[in-house]
């Protein structure tokens, strides 16, 4: 009995030990498939088609499925346009006829749910954007220009945001990617920086987000992220 109580105290010491362990790597690192997601949407918002190639290879082989690696392409059109967003697609589709020659079979994984229609995709995009700001939108420019605001709600945090096929995280993941890398767009990027520390991205995991941009996308990029997050965080 002495011998069995041994045994599962040493149990539960690594199992505390592997909980603290994993707890703080989820805490100071993106997960494997938003580390992935950064370049990809770098990438194609840059219209780097040749680098694009080469990360939607490494993203496919390392677990994201081809509907996740569209809806990330279909992302970036919201802030690099529907030329940018439609390149990507296309290098997407002459990847996986690529792999596919190769005998490689990429995993689809599911579609977008069908979304509610108890209630109107303003209300649903106005209820994401509040969240994901941590208040409700309001400002001189939207006074101005009121249907900017119906977009950026309805279509934007309600048409985009509303499909599932990844979540809010992966979506600021993308988009903070993305900012980064078209230059002079830091007042958006202050944003969204602020944005993901709202919804629970940590300062770690935007740093861990910048070491992926660092390597797989450029200084330059990553440069410009670090100088934004030093100035929301106020170091």
């Amino acid at each position: 009995m002495k011998n069995v109580s041994i045994l599962l105290g040493a149990f539960l010491l690594i199992f505390s030990w592997t909980s603290i362990s994993y707890a703080q790597t989820s805490e100071t690192q993106l997960t494997q498939k938003q580390r992935l997601i950064v370049p990809i949407a770098a990438l194609a918002a840059q219209g780097n088609m040749e680098d694009l190639s080469k990360a939607l290879h490494e993203g496919l082989d390392g677990g994201l499925t081809i509907n996740e690696t569209k809806e990330v392409l279909i992302h970036v059109y919201a802030y690099a346009g529907f030329p940018r967003s439609l390149n990507g697609i296309n290098n997407l589709i002459a990847v996986l006829k690529e792999r596919e020659a190769r005998g490689i079979k990429d995993e689809v994984g599911p579609e977008a749910s069908p979304i509610p229609t108890d209630r109107s995709i303003l209300e649903m995009g106005t209820e994401n954007q509040t969240y994901i700001l941590g208040r409700p939108s309001g400002g001189p420019t939207y006074q101005f220009s009121p249907e900017i605001d119906y977009f950026l709600k309805a279509h934007l945090f309600g048409d985009l945001f509303e499909r599932d096929v990844i979540d809010f995280k992966s979506r600021e993941v993308a988009t903070v990617a993305i900012l980064s890398s078209l230059g002079r767009t830091e007042n958006q990027l202050r944003g969204h920086i602020n944005c993901s520390l709202n919804i629970g991205i940590t300062e770690s995991q935007l740093r861990d987000l910048i070491e992926v941009l660092d390597s797989k996308v450029g200084s330059t990029e990553a440069n410009t992220a670090t100088m934004v997050l030093n100035s929301v965080i106020g170091k």
